[in-house]
């Protein structure tokens, strides 16, 4: 029986059952990676994707480079530092993630509010030590002096640190065991002010692929401050816009993309009233209540390519990968944490990666055979990056265990 979830009842109908196919053709048209359905504007294709990983500098460019029509490096630039609609803030899983004005709130009351509490306590913990030079509460009181510091002005951190120079020490996390280290105070600070929504990365002092942030106020980057939306709310929001974005998923799915609890994420399943389909895995998925009708007819098969980078949005947006990935290739093609690295798509499957050559051309490295017609698009696809790319080489920290295989150099 199909269920939907209102008020914490449960409805019962008959199951909608949902193929892999259905799933691999909306990855083709809501995530805009099928030509024929590529985003027109830098906006449309950030929100399709609810956020875009931003950890690697380069990925929201190549992110958005495989979604949108006619895009340059100077668009992604001018929508993130001159227009500002674009907002790079820290969010799920105390990641760094590029998102449209609009969800700021939403995301900031969710995962970033949840991930600005939890750094606190750790700072507070880790650096008690700090109490005695610092004085009662200093956590908070250094926190309104960073922010008052940024306001109307970029530093970069170690210029912050110069204006603030009773922050810019170290101190010794877990003192006396194998894991003990030096941190930086600043560093930890920033993370709590970001997730929390007082400060943010404006523009970047390096080139597009080397992150070399200036910091500022959120207020003063935006022209207006940013309060976040309340936790219940905003989880509600983020979510319904996640199950568009991803949806059918499974509640796992969910529960690792947004790094929460069960217990948040069945009570924003509840609030947005989901339905639950069956997958073709046998696991349950859910939808939107008022999102089922492509996956009630048969599956439009449509043939497509891709090149995307490391950390996309499609490849890291479910935790169980089997429609779309071999799991025989997980070890291949992420790391041991789970990171992605750059892959490559065939009609909505994993079938490879993809790296530069000496000559910064991209070279693709196949892990299944395909047809030679696919393999032509494929190639065509490729020169299409590489015209984007101008013969710039792209730094991945978080290469593959394959990509660092077939590297040159």
């Amino acid at each position: 029986m199909l269920r939907r979830v209102v008020g914490g009842v449960c409805a019962q109908w008959p199951m909608l059952r949902v193929t892999d196919d259905h799933r691999r053709a909306r990855i083709a048209r809501r995530h805009g990676l099928h030509p024929d359905h590529r985003y027109d504007t830098i906006g449309a294709a950030t929100s399709a994707m609810t956020a875009l990983h931003a950890t690697e500098p380069a990925t929201p460019h190549l992110s958005l480079h495989a979604r949108v029509r006619g895009l340059t490096v100077e668009d992604v630039d001018t929508a993130l530092y001159e227009e500002r609609s674009l907002v790079r803030t820290m969010a799920m899983r105390r990641t760094l993630f590029v998102v449209t004005r609009d969800v700021l709130p939403a995301v900031a009351g969710c995962a970033g509010r949840r991930v600005a509490e939890a750094e606190r306590r750790r700072l507070a913990k880790e650096a008690g030590a700090l109490e005695g030079l610092l004085g009662a509460d200093w956590i908070t009181a250094a926190s309104e002096q960073i922010v008052d510091c940024l306001t109307g002005r970029e530093l970069s951190t170690r210029e912050l640190r110069d204006a603030l120079p009773h922050l810019g020490g170290t101190f010794t996390a877990a003192p006396g065991t194998k894991w003990s280290t030096e941190v930086s105070i600043m560093s930890r600070l920033l993370t709590i002010l970001t997730a929390a929504g007082d400060v943010v990365r404006g523009r970047n002092a390096g080139h597009w692929r080397i992150s070399r942030p200036l910091w500022t106020s959120k207020a003063s980057w935006l022209g207006e401050g940013v309060t976040p939306i309340e936790s219940e709310a905003a989880c509600a929001d983020v979510v319904g816009r996640w199950l568009w974005t991803f949806g059918p998923a499974t509640e796992a799915d969910l529960v690792w993309w947004l790094g929460s609890t069960k217990a948040v994420v069945r009570k924003s399943l509840s609030h947005v009233e989901a339905v639950q389909v069956m997958l073709e895995c046998g696991s349950t998925g859910w939808v939107l209540p008022a999102d089922t009708e492509d996956l009630a007819a048969p599956p439009q098969a449509e043939s497509w390519v891709t090149l995307l980078p490391t950390l996309d949005p499609t490849t890291m947006g479910w935790r169980e990968r089997a429609f779309y990935l071999d799991q025989a290739q997980t070890p291949y093609l992420f790391d041991s944490a789970g990171n992605g690295g750059t892959t490559v798509w065939v009609n909505g499957r994993i079938v490879g990666c993809w790296v530069q050559d000496e000559d910064q051309r991209v070279r693709l490295i196949l892990m299944e055979q395909v047809a030679s017609d696919t393999r032509r698009r494929l190639h065509a696809e490729a020169a299409r990056l590489d015209e984007f790319l101008r013969g710039e080489h792209i730094t991945n920290v978080f290469a593959s265990p394959q990509m660092k295989r077939q590297q040159i150099g």
